[in-house]
């Protein structure tokens, strides 16, 4: 997706997670509504979020580490929609609430939701005014990746948690008689799990319509690897880097660099290529047609590898001595293309990226990403970061979720970096105005889209940083006060959107713009 047009945007960088509810964790309900008039009516066009998929408690509920790359997080569901179905009673909402939550327990709120769920998917099945209809026509449509995540769900579940390649030998290798046996003696479970997912779907479609109704863009974050304990590599084991028991061969990760002496070792199997290759891409196009149901646009994360990855083996504890393989990236957009017809996808090509990756992201017309943290170094003039340098054709923030907050960035910045910051504003720079000056940085940038993590947009912290991939701060339980999406701060965005042109415009404005285009 090139962004060709004139029209210039702007959007807020928030996940479902971080909204306000009463529930321990932001979800599908009342708050994720409220924030998008919030969105509305400070003239914001995109709303972009992490990944919604089921997040592992032995992975901090990374929302980059799931049990599917296709499922929903039935964690985000909303208690009080489901009360307005008549699928709780209000004991059993009010018992489902967790006081002066300003960090996710997600301990507590798995606890409190599982419980949620049974009792409204119970009550489900035992009213005869039950849509179950729908329950059926939407289990028959997603059966090519529902049975199998709800089937690996149960039997995890079963097994104490423990992750698919420690199972019973049949179970783990999908022997086909123990599948049928195990499923027809755990079917109304195996049932819930669907279940949840339908209910999932329908609170977030009925979202997305909202926001479409709002003219908001639902931008959203594809993780390029899946977990090796997950749903998608039990299921289709040939399609990654694994030995004959499930054991990984090659690990995903990156080489040693300035951040890290011994680079990072993911744990994630990497791809075996030429097995999906093979398959004509079958299984990508599968897993991004299916996010492209969730989502209007999709970043796709370290996009880099698809033109080329670095391979760990599976035996080194470091990534020092790993080595970069090359991806058939071109031929999977165009098997993409071909099959979906369009190639709505954002590239993150942040880092260390080579003429490789630019030819990749460009030859498909790809917007990539500019991030302003990372422009006042030593390369300052010639940064690809630095507002001078940017493309039209890509997104500019001021951070993402994995950088600090503004205020935290600058307060660790060293004399060097802030005199850069002075000499290419011409202002003094202070803790108290930097947010401010990078996020009219990035609206007066020449990018068609410019997001803002709310973060900056409220001048928080890094006490609010949403990850921290160091792990020195807790990561993914940031969650917004409520009260601080006030009418000053709609005005303000709504102000900057006028001042650098990025409001959306109305169907009627649209029309009259390509009118002139053709007379001029």
């Amino acid at each position: 997706m090139e962004l060709t047009t004139g029209l210039r945007y702007a959007g807020v960088l928030m996940h479902i997670s971080s909204l306000p509810s009463a529930f321990g964790i932001g979800d599908l309900g009342p708050g994720a509504y409220a924030f998008a008039g919030f969105l509305h009516r400070s003239s914001q066009t995109y709303w972009q979020v992490l990944p919604v998929n089921p997040t592992t408690e032995a992975a901090g509920h990374s929302p980059y580490s799931a049990y599917s790359g296709l499922a929903g997080n039935p964690l985000l569901i909303s208690p009080e929609l489901l009360y307005q179905l008549g699928l709780v009673t209000e004991k059993e909402l009010n018992e489902c609430k967790i006081a002066n939550s300003v960090r996710v327990d997600f301990q507590a709120v798995s606890t409190n939701k599982t419980l949620l769920l049974k009792n409204a998917y119970d009550r489900f099945m035992k009213d005869p005014a039950s849509d179950f209809t729908t329950f059926e026509l939407y289990a028959s449509k997603e059966a090519y990746w529902l049975d199998n995540f709800a089937t690996y769900m149960v039997i995890k579940e079963e097994q104490k948690n423990k992750p698919w390649y420690e199972w019973p030998e049949l179970l783990k290798k999908r022997d086909s008689l123990a599948l049928e046996r195990f499923t027809a003696d755990h079917a109304e479970r195996i049932d819930r799990v669907r279940w949840e997912q339908m209910i999932f779907e329908q609170q977030w479609q009925a979202l997305k319509a909202y926001c479409h109704g709002l003219r908001i863009t639902i931008f959203g974050d594809m993780p390029l690897y899946v977990g090796h304990d997950s749903a998608d590599i039990w299921g289709d084991p040939q399609l990654f880097s694994l030995d004959t028991e499930g054991h990984p061969v090659g690990i995903a990760g990156v080489p040693p660099d300035a951040f890290s002496a011994t680079g990072q070792r993911w744990g994630m199997p990497v791809y075996n290529w030429e097995e999906h290759t093979k398959s004509g891409f079958d299984w990508w196009i599968r897993r991004l047609e299916k996010n492209l149901e969730y989502f209007d646009l999709l970043r796709i994360d370290h996009f880099r590898a698809l033109a080329e990855y670095y391979e760990i083996p599976a035996a080194e504890e470091t990534a020092i001595h790993g080595q970069w393989k090359p991806a058939p990236g071109k031929a999977l957009f165009e098997a993409v293309r071909k099959a979906l017809g369009k190639l709505p996808f954002v590239a993150e090509d942040l880092g260390k990226i080579d003429q490789q990756v630019l030819e990749l992201r460009d030859a498909f017309g790809l917007p990539g990403m500019n991030v302003l943290q990372f422009a006042f170094g030593e390369n300052m003039p010639r940064s690809n970061y630095i507002p001078h340098h940017h493309n039209t054709n890509s997104l500019t923030y001021t951070g993402t979720h994995d950088n600090p907050t503004t205020r935290g960035w600058y307060a660790s910045l060293n004399h060097r970096v802030k005199r850069h910051l002075h000499l290419y504003t011409g202002r003094r720079i202070t803790a108290k105005n930097v947010g401010e000056v990078l996020m009219r940085m990035a609206y007066s940038s020449t990018s068609k889209i410019a997001i803002l993590p709310l973060q900056d947009i409220l001048h928080l912290d890094d006490d609010s940083r949403m990850n921290d991939p160091s792990g020195k701060q807790e990561s993914w339980t940031w969650r917004v006060d409520g009260r601080l999406l006030d009418e000053r701060t709609e005005k303000m965005l709504e102000q900057w959107c006028t001042i650098y042109d990025r409001k959306p415009r109305t169907g009627k404005e649209k029309e009259k713009e390509k009118e002139e285009a053709i007379l001029r």
